[in-house]
């Protein structure tokens, strides 16, 4: 990381000023991750209640497949469109509307008679698919903008750490909720948490998108936009309506980063067959009661997430540096690895050790891939989450179609192994990837700095990561 990236003692130039901003910028940041925490809970809740209830409508275990698929679909369009919206729109707008949005259909759920039940049903994927994904796409590519350059992996392990928190209560809580005050009462609680995120949303000043030149809230981020905009970024912030060209560009903007979104999207493939083998390996180990396990899986899997967040913290704050593309490629490893180990049939002991790494892992991937795409300008940013997206989402997608057949067929351990195994070949390639790049960026620096020293006779500092876009 170059000197100018991290925070520096104050000097005569207004660093009090700067120190003073800075803090306001996480404080405002804290409160929006609250928000974000509240309307995540109400997004796990929902993920439970909804299955149950369309269940429980329709009687038929397809529905729910369709349900879900119409969810992903959804997401997948979404992500494709995000970018083009965050080039005309405020992150701000977006993310307000994308919570008033979801809130508005629940509404609409809880008012509608029982004859349209199953089109608001169908409403409600629609619409929290599209909209979970704008909210997310708005919120990682605007925070660089929020809270500065360097302060992105501290910002993106606190949102990690919030939603990772939400999972588990949302996951843990549904099934008391709908037992006890029925589904009615369970979407009004996830319409409320909705209303909470917009609010938030509402009060704060928030940079990013169409208005990130403001950087509200990132001090020094209008100058630093402007004088690190490429010729072809400016075009493409131009040219809104030509939102495909731009995305792919995005993908095209630093070597390696297509493969790096190519394995998300496998890794999401993975994810789908341990999400949909989980129960029924639950269900071998106690089919009286098969909750228990799964339920006590995420736990623990949570904890370790939180746990690699809190390491992550500190490490930014210590050094003022990110996790770069290597710790994504070797956490994408272990964490698929792990995932593999925990379908194996050791004791219970060994396997809650196992899907602690699982989370840690998980946390560090989800840390380093989120920091390494928001080195990328402000104005290709949004296209390269929104694809990123929509990799994810179609890799989940098909995912849970071929798991879900295959589970008929084989194991638990063979799918997942299978599943996450292609993962840890992808990464495997990425990881020589990356080394390849950082062997040509050592060479090219040596060659540089023996001609700076020729020439100047002083070497020019920095440290950058050969497969980084820009400093970071």
């Amino acid at each position: 990381m170059d000197e100018a990236d991290g925070p520096k003692a104050n000097g005569a130039g207004g660093g009090g000023g700067k120190d003073r901003d800075t803090a306001v910028s996480e404080r405002r940041f804290r409160f929006l991750v609250a928000g974000y925490a509240v309307s995540s809970y109400g997004t796990f809740l929902n993920m439970v209640a909804l299955n149950l209830f369309v269940y429980e409508t329709t009687g038929r275990a397809l529905a729910m497949g369709l349900f879900m698929a119409v969810r992903l679909a959804s997401g997948f369009v979404a992500g494709l469109a995000v970018g083009g919206l965050l080039a005309r729109f405020s992150a701000k707008s977006i993310m307000l509307w994308a919570n008033v949005g979801q809130g508005s259909v629940m509404l609409v759920l809880i008012l509608a008679p029982e004859s349209l039940v199953t089109g608001a049903l169908m409403a409600v994927s629609v619409v929290i698919g599209a909209c979970g994904t704008l909210f997310m796409v708005a919120l990682r590519s605007s925070i660089p903008e929020m809270v500065g350059e360097d302060r992105r992996a501290w910002a993106n392990s606190l949102s990690i750490t919030g939603r990772s928190l939400a999972m588990v209560a949302g996951f843990a809580s549904a099934g008391v909720v709908v037992s006890l005050v029925g589904y009615t009462a369970a979407f009004l609680l996830d319409m409320a948490t909705f209303v909470v995120c917009a609010v938030t949303v509402a009060l704060l000043p928030i940079a990013g998108g169409k208005g990130s030149a403001s950087a509200v809230g990132a001090p020094g981020t209008e100058k630093a936009g402007k004088a690190g905009k490429s010729e072809q970024a400016e075009k493409s912030e131009k040219s809104g309506p030509r939102w495909r060209p731009v995305a792919f560009l995005a993908l095209a903007a630093a070597p390696g980063l297509g493969l790096m979104v190519a394995l998300r999207g496998v890794d999401a493939f993975g994810s789908s067959s341990h999400n949909a083998a989980l129960p029924i390996y639950s269900t071998s180990l106690d089919a009286s009661n098969p909750a228990v396990f799964v339920s006590a899986f995420w736990c623990v899997w949570a904890l370790g997430n939180i746990g690699a967040q809190q390491v992550i913290q500190r490490y930014a704050q210590r050094t003022g540096r990110s996790v770069g593309a290597l710790g994504f490629g070797y956490g994408t490893v272990v964490m698929s690895a792990a995932f593999i180990a925990a379908f194996a049939g050791f004791p219970l002991a060994v396997t809650a050790v196992i899907a602690l790494i699982a989370g840690a892992a998980d946390g560090l991937t989800e840390v380093a891939y989120t920091s390494h795409l928001q080195t990328l300008p402000a104005t290709l940013r949004g296209h390269a989450f929104g694809l990123s997206a929509t990799f994810e989402n179609l890799g989940f997608g098909v995912g849970m179609i071929l798991v879900a057949a295959a589970l008929d067929r084989f194991s638990p351990l063979a799918v997942v192994g299978w599943s996450h195994g292609a993962a840890i070949v992808i990464a495997m390639v990425f990881l020589l990837r990356v080394a390849g790049l950082r062997r040509r960026a050592e060479r090219t620096g040596r060659a540089g700095l023996r001609k700076e020293e020729a020439v100047e006779g002083r070497p020019d500092r920095g440290d950058r990561d050969g497969a980084e876009v820009s400093r970071g």
